[in-house]
């Protein structure tokens, strides 16, 4: 399925985390957006593959989203080499999105980062007519995204554009703790062990990220990105 935007992420969840408040936002202005998923995040210390991809699922409806796919690479392990790269490829040909929302270039998590590699370099190699893919046996044309924004994750690596989510930021909030096996639920008589992303804390660093982008732009809530090249404006009265 064709989509406006492709929201790329190394685990499930990240896109919820970083930029779910945009995504929704675009579908409300009726723009297309479908997510890719890198990994089942099966090394997560909380849930297994199985937990984390019902919980996708029940995040996706929330969303609002076209469609959710897993491409099933090795969570902590997988690399930028050709069967990662032409996997990603396939599925970019597919939805042909005119931007694509990608990891942040640099995080606590090694994933992110290598993840935010993968992507940029598949985006651009997508578009080379040389490089051949095909999906259930149909040859597939070449495209290239036109931009891709990397959003803001663990690390405040400073946002090149914020986004006003402030009606969005409560659906953002539920597609979150869909995930319940990884985060701070106050009613959960879980087993599982505690960890850095299971606290309230963690909850209220969210919530003070939110705010602070929100407050650098005027409004209550704000998801930041990085850019990969400038963006072209036409009326500076429109960036008021």
């Amino acid at each position: 399925m064709k989509v406006d935007i492709l929201a790329i992420a190394a685990h499930p969840d990240d896109v919820e985390l970083a930029c779910s408040g945009t995504v929704i936002k675009h579908i409300e202005m009726g723009y297309t957006v479908g997510i890719v998923d890198l990994t089942q995040g099966e090394l997560g210390s909380r849930g297994s593959a199985e937990i984390r991809s019902q919980e996708s699922a029940e995040s996706a409806k929330i969303l609002g989203i076209n469609f959710r796919k897993n491409l099933k690479l090795a969570d902590g392990f997988f690399e930028q080499n050709e069967a990662s790269l032409m996997a990603l490829i396939t599925e970019i040909r597919e939805a042909q999105p005119k931007i694509v929302f990608a990891n942040a270039p640099k995080d606590r998590h090694p994933d992110h980062g290598r993840a935010s590699a993968l992507i940029s370099r598949a985006c651009f190699l997508a578009g080379l007519p040389k490089i051949e893919t095909s999906l259930n046996n149909v040859p597939q044309k070449a495209h290239r995204p036109k931009s891709i924004y990397f959003y803001i994750q663990d690390y405040n690596i400073g946002p090149d554009f914020i986004v006003d989510i402030t009606k969005q930021y409560n659906q953002k909030l539920e597609s979150i703790l869909a995930f319940k096996s990884q985060f701070y639920n106050p009613v959960s008589n879980s087993n599982e062990p505690s960890t850095p992303i299971s606290s309230k804390e963690f909850m209220d660093f969210l919530e003070g990220r939110a705010l602070e982008y929100g407050r650098l732009i005027g409004v209550k809530y704000g998801e930041g990105f990085k850019i990969e090249r400038p963006i072209g404006i036409e009326n500076l009265m429109e960036t008021l």
